[in-house]
C-alpha cells in the first residue's frame, strides 16, 4: 500500500477505536491514504471505486470488515431485500447506529419485487431493516425484463424521491438481456444508475461494450459486478498470470475494470478481512496493469471463455425446444463451485419453477452447439442438477 503497516496504525492510532465506559459508540479513524472516488453519473455525487459489497458473512453487531474499509474512504455499503432474508441490512443497520455514521455511508438496497406496488413495500421493508430514513441509492434487482421499467414504475420511484426517502434510483442485472437494458437506461432520465455484469473476460464483447457506452452518454452511473468472472478456478492458468506482477487473481481484474474509465465503481462481497485489505490495496494503487499482465490476462481470458458462461444464454435457449434458464443454472453453479457459497446456490436452484427442477434428464447438446464460446452446457447442467437439486 506503499505505506508500511506499522507506520499506518501509528498515524491512525489503530484505526478501529472501541470507546470505554462513557456509552459512546465506537469511532473509525481515516488512513492517511484513501481509495479513489469518481463522479456516479447524473447524480453528481462522489463514490468510491471499490464498492463494499453483500454478504452472507457479516457480524450482526458491528462487522469488522465495514469499519476496516471505511478506514480507507470505503463508506458505500451495498445490500438487497434477499441478502440473508435481510440479514445484510440489517448489519448495516448496526454498523451505522453503534458509530453514528448514518451520515458518513452511502447506503444502498434492492428490491426483487418488480411490480411497482412491490417494490414499493419492499423499499419500505428495507428502510426498516436499515433502520434509517432514507437510502442513498435503491435498485430494482436482477431484472431481466425491459418492459419493467415503464411509466407505472416511475410514478413510484418519482413519488420517493419527493418524500426524500430515495436519493437516487436504478436497477441490477446480470441476465441475457444486460446489453439491452443499458441502452434503455442510456435514454431514461428518471434512471440514476445500473449495477451490471461486466469483467475482464468481456473486453471484447461488441453487443456489450456499444451498450456501455449508450448508458455512458446517457451519463448513468455504472457499477460493475461479478468482477471476478471465475478467476478463482483453473489455478494452473492462474500460476502463469502470477508470474507477471505483483498483484494476485482477486486484486489484478478488479484492477482491469478500474482501468475503464466508464465505470464509476467496481462491486465486491469482501467476505473476510484480508479480501478487504487486499482489494483496497488494489484500489488504492494508481497505477494501472503493466503491459505483461494485461496481456497475460487477455491470453488467460481467451484460453478459459469455453470453460465459464458469458451470461449470453439468449443464444443457446434459443436452440432448445422448450425455455430453459441455463444462465441462471450455471449462474447457481458457480456460486457453488467458485464463490465457495452451497447453501446459498442451492436456496436459489430450490426457487427454480418446478418443471426447471424436474428438467434432470434433459439433453442440452443442442444449447452447447449454438454456444459461441464452445462452453459444454450439457456437462455443465448436468453437475448442476448433481450438487444442487
Amino acid at each position: 500500500m506503499k505505506i508500511s503497516r506499522r507506520r499506518m496504525l501509528k498515524t491512525t492510532g489503530g484505526g478501529l477505536v472501541l470507546a470505554s465506559s462513557v456509552g459512546v459508540g465506537p469511532r473509525i479513524e481515516a488512513a492517511p491514504i484513501q481509495v479513489p472516488r469518481r463522479v456516479l453519473g447524473k447524480t453528481g455525487e462522489k463514490i468510491p471505486i471499490l464498492v463494499m459489497g453483500g454478504s452472507m458473512d457479516l457480524d450482526p453487531r458491528f462487522d469488522p470488515k465495514y469499519a476496516e474499509g471505511l478506514k480507507y474512504g470505503v463508506n458505500y455499503l451495498d445490500a438487497a431485500d434477499c441478502y440473508g432474508n435481510g440479514a445484510t441490512e440489517r448489519a448495516i443497520a448496526a454498523f451505522h447506529t453503534r458509530a453514528n455514521l448514518r451520515s458518513k455511508l452511502w447506503i444502498t438496497s434492492k428490491s426483487d419485487q418488480h411490480d411497482p406496488k412491490g417494490f414499493e413495500e419492499t423499499f419500505r421493508q428495507s428502510l426498516e431493516r436499515l433502520q434509517t430514513d432514507y437510502v442513498d441509492m435503491y435498485y430494482l434487482h436482477g431484472l431481466d425484463e425491459p418492459s419493467r421499467i415503464n411509466d407505472d414504475l416511475k410514478v413510484v420511484v418519482e413519488r420517493l424521491k419527493k418524500e426524500k426517502k430515495m436519493r437516487f434510483f436504478g436497477f441490477s442485472c446480470h441476465g441475457r438481456h444486460v446489453a439491452e437494458l443499458l441502452t434503455l437506461a442510456g435514454k431514461t432520465p428518471w434512471i440514476d444508475s445500473v449495477m451490471f455484469r461486466y469483467n475482464f473476460k468481456q473486453y471484447g464483447n461488441t453487443e456489450l461494450n456499444q451498450a456501455i457506452d449508450a448508458a455512458h452518454k446517457g451519463n448513468v452511473g455504472l457499477i460493475a459486478m461479478k468482477t471476478q468472472g471465475s478467476a478463482v478456478s483453473f489455478e494452473p492458468e492462474w500460476q502463469k498470470f502470477k508470474q507477471t506482477g505483483k498483484w494476485n487473481k482477486y486484486q489484478a481484474v478488479l484492477k482491469a475494470v478500474f482501468a475503464d474509465d466508464r465505470i464509476t465503481a467496481a462491486i465486491s462481497e469482501m467476505d473476510n478481512l484480508d479480501r478487504v485489505r487486499e482489494n483496497v490495496a488494489a484500489a488504492l494503487d494508481r497505477n494501472k496493469l503493466s503491459r505483461a499482465e494485461t496481456e497475460e490476462l487477455l491470453r488467460y481470458a481467451s484460453a478459459t471463455r469455453h470453460l465459464t458462461c458469458d451470461g449470453c444464454d439468449h443464444l443457446c435457449t434459443a436452440a432448445l425446444p422448450t425455455p430453459f434458464p441455463v444462465g441462471d443454472v450455471l449462474r447457481f453453479l458457480m456460486y457453488h463451485d467458485v464463490y465457495g457459497k452451497p447453501e446459498l446456490a442451492r436456496t436459489l436452484f430450490r426457487a427454480l419453477p418446478d418443471d426447471v427442477r424436474a428438467a434432470t434428464h434433459r439433453d442440452f447438446r443442442a444449447a452447447t452447439a449454438a454456444c459461441p464460446h464452445r462452453l459444454d452446457i450439457d456437462t455443465f447442467v448436468k453437475r448442476a442438477y448433481t450438487v444442487l437439486a
